[in-house]
């Protein structure tokens, strides 16, 4: 597996721990206009990866399937705060925008050390993560 392929799963593996901490907390949470916004963000995720997926595809490699250890472990850790919390969506909304804050920086990390080829498939989806990030740091700070 080249090292380029190796960088866009990576980003799979961790755009996917995104995904699925979103449509889990959509079962979690009771509010319908954060379900009604999860329910987005997993579109948005969706489109992050299949892009990222047909790239490792178009250079003859599996695109990823999983995710990662740490995206599980955040969620449980999610489950258990927000089992404990007053509030348990505001608790999902904060972990949420943590792991926003993971993907984005990831994002930024492979946009510095990718090959042009991949730096401009990375140029075109990061407003898409950038979007994500924002409107999770936003409402993270209005429930506060």
């Amino acid at each position: 597996m080249s090292s380029k392929t190796a960088q866009l799963n990576e980003l799979i593996e961790i755009t996917r721990d995104g995904k699925r901490f979103y449509e889990h907390a959509h079962e979690e949470v009771k509010d319908i206009r954060l379900q009604a916004l999860f329910r987005d963000m997993v579109r948005a995720k969706t489109e992050v990866i299949d892009a990222l997926s047909v790239k490792v595809a178009a250079n003859q490699s599996e695109p990823a399937s999983g995710g990662t250890m740490l995206g599980k472990l955040r969620q449980l850790y999610a489950d258990t705060r927000a089992t404990l919390a007053k509030d348990e969506d505001a608790t999902y909304v904060a972990q949420l925008e943590e792991a926003e804050d993971r993907i984005l920086h990831a994002f930024e990390d492979a946009l510095e050390s990718a090959d042009n080829d991949v730096r401009v498939l990375l140029a075109v989806e990061m407003p898409k993560v950038r979007a994500c990030h924002d409107r999770m740091r936003a409402l993270k700070q209005n429930m506060q």
